[in-house]
């Protein structure tokens, strides 16, 4: 699981269901979505690199050893092309993934890619006063991946991603999803997710967030929950590119220790 996500709501309008000519409207670093769309006609490249760390076993007793994960996904990259109207958004993800895992002195590697990922983002309304902007993101990922990084089966899903201004530099956004999983046994079971994320806006170029997000696994064996916090920042290079970085950690004792991620998003109009 990479944790990557999008924080296109701090350099733009909430207010605004699509993207206009202006500052680029990003779905990265964070794990929230933006609402808005990129507009009709354009494409928009977004990629980066991140680094998570997971120590193993039981953390309790963990008296400094090897028994870790590494995992590293370079690349990321999420192909956005806004179709037939400036409301309607197409998506497709495909990312290279590098797993080491030591245990007991010896460590292990798998190297490959995720499942495709596809998407179409509806931007349903803007802001109109307390009513945030919101927008429906139906999704699936398909079984393209290598063995090792592949669920093996068609994982549905969909997610209701919603925004406010509630100053000139000030946002408040979150999200609220529920994705088809697969558990270790390889048994299917619903995934929850929920973020919230506020976003302070420093001049026409720069934003800084700070996120809460959790996961929700409803599998047979009763529901295992995963808390993260994480912040950054995102400067617009110029109106079609965007440069990020964020880092976050684990709430729990379920969750990911640390992670860490930079990445750009480009516009082509």
């Amino acid at each position: 699981m990479t944790l990557a996500g999008g924080a296109g709501w701090l350099l733009a309008a909430a207010g605004d269901g699509y993207a206009q000519r202006g500052a680029l409207v990003a779905d990265r670093p964070d794990f929230t979505e933006a609402p808005q769309t990129v507009g009709r006609g354009v494409f928009q490249l977004e990629f980066g690199y991140t680094l998570e760390y997971e120590e193993l076993g039981d953390r309790s007793n963990h008296a400094g050893g090897d028994d870790a994960a590494w995992t590293h996904s370079l690349g990321e990259p999420l192909l956005r092309a806004g179709v037939f109207a400036d409301w309607l958004e197409l998506r497709l993800g495909l990312s290279p993934v590098s797993q080491r895992v030591g245990v007991d002195g010896r460590s292990l590697s798998e190297t490959g890619m995720e499942d495709l990922y596809l998407g179409i983002k509806l931007a349903l309304t803007g802001q109109d006063g307390a009513r945030p902007a919101i927008a429906l993101l139906p999704q699936i990922t398909v079984p393209t991946g290598n063995e090792a990084f592949s669920s093996d089966r068609n994982l549905p899903g969909v997610n209701l991603i919603y925004a406010w201004d509630l100053s000139d530099d000030v946002s408040l956004a979150g999200s609220t999803q529920v994705n088809r999983a697969v558990d270790e046994s390889a048994s299917s079971y619903a995934e929850w997710a929920q973020s919230l994320a506020t976003g302070l806006g420093i001049g026409a170029r720069m934003g800084l967030y700070a996120e809460w997000f959790a996961l929700f696994h409803a599998e047979a064996g009763g529901t295992r929950a995963e808390h993260y916090a994480n912040g950054g920042l995102a400067w617009s290079v110029n109106d079609d590119v965007q440069w990020d970085i964020r880092a976050g950690v684990g709430l729990n004792e379920a969750a990911t220790d640390f992670f860490l991620g930079t990445g750009l998003a480009l516009r082509i109009p």
